[in-house]
């Protein structure tokens, strides 16, 4: 199986699909991999880096389209990626379909078949290549909303630990998940007052044995969420439900009874985000102020730290590519159960149950 490693086109995307120890490890199983040029640059990996490790380099991305059998991403394909997608192809990627019909009627379009890694499982349950970026996401949140509350980028001018004889910011976040977790984790560190919201409660004795009293645990109902959100100087959204829409959890009431100048940080924004003022941001734009409150709401956080983020990805991609690459898509989908979970577009079709309820198709 021909494998094409693309450029991300999506603003401000600098991961790539591939590293140069992934290429060497498929081209010694005797797969062939393409990389357009210049693709691994933005993550610091030179076109040298791939060419020693096997790979073709590719300059012209419609040939490396229409020359691969199996094209590797990150994000979700841009508009003009659709078009070169074509029948008997399979792309695997981030697709987060729910929040973006535009792209599904693009894929449906292109007779492609397409898997997505935010749905993919493991044997547990768990979302093994949604893991890694969860971490990454979690982690910056913490980190771009400390900035944000900085004057100078329109927030209250709150130090997020606050120093000896000040109280810390009041940080609030909603979904104890992978992300969650790893935004609380990081805003402890930095010494803030943290509240984790979460509905499901062996989720929440595990945070509090976890964090030894250093974070509040509450359960989440829409009045526990809406006292916590008005007091507080940063509320992360970090909640998920595999394949659909984010659940609205902060209306707009909400964010408006919210201080001036406190931050919001929707790490769910790609599959739709968790408040009602959210709108998609890109890291050319990435805030808006909407009643008095600093919103940070890019679609894709980690490509801010694409080093990390591409090694971290691929750590996990790698055996299900390689898989699709020595079974064939039919074979590897049939024998892998977990792979099977992430196949969300195939003959024209959107074969995942939850993305078409999402999207009101009906298979």
């Amino acid at each position: 199986m021909r494998i094409g490693v693309p450029t991300e086109i999506k603003s401000h995307e600098y991961r790539v699909g591939m590293t140069p120890s992934g290429v060497r490890e498929l081209t010694r199983a005797g797969h062939p991999v393409v990389v357009q040029t210049g693709a691994g640059s933005g993550a610091g990996i030179a076109d040298a880096e791939y060419a020693a490790a096997g790979a073709t380099l590719e300059p012209d991305v419609e040939a490396l389209f229409s020359g691969s059998d199996l094209i590797v991403k990150v994000k979700e394909p841009q508009p003009v990626e659709c078009a070169r997608l074509r029948e008997g192809q399979v792309l695997f990627t981030f697709l987060h379909l729910a929040a973006d019909p535009a792209q599904a009627r693009g894929l449906l379009k292109s007779g492609a078949t397409a898997i997505a890694y935010e749905t993919v499982t493991a044997p547990d349950g768990s979302l093994p290549l949604l893991t890694p970026m969860s971490e990454v996401a979690g982690r910056m949140s913490i980190q771009v909303g400390a900035h944000c509350l900085e004057r100078a980028a329109g927030g209250r001018g709150v130090l997020l630990g606050g120093v000896p004889g000040t109280l810390p910011a009041r940080v609030v976040v909603i979904g104890g998940g992978i992300a969650g977790s790893h935004a609380a984790e990081m805003a402890i560190g930095f010494g803030a007052d943290v509240t984790i919201v979460d509905r499901a409660l062996p989720r929440l004795r595990e945070l509090a044995a976890r964090f030894e009293g250093r974070a509040k645990t509450v359960y989440s109902t829409r009045d526990a969420i809406g006292e916590l959100v008005t007091r507080a100087d940063l509320v992360v959204g970090t909640v998920l439900v595999p394949g659909a829409a984010t659940p609205k959890l902060v209306d707009r009431a909400m964010v408006r009874a919210m201080p001036n100048g406190s931050v919001v940080v929707d790490v769910a924004i790609d599959q739709g985000g968790c408040f009602e003022t959210s709108r998609p941001t890109t890291h050319a734009e990435p805030t808006y102020v909407e009643e008095g409150v600093v919103h940070y709401c890019v679609t894709n956080m980690p490509g801010a730290v694409p080093r990390t983020s591409t090694f971290a990805l691929t750590n996990a991609t790698l055996p299900f590519v390689r898989r699709i690459a020595m079974m064939g898509v039919d074979s590897a989908l049939e024998r892998e159960p977990g792979l099977s979970t992430g196949l969300t577009v195939r003959r024209g079709e959107i074969v995942h149950p939850i993305v078409a309820e999402a999207l009101g198709f009906s298979r």
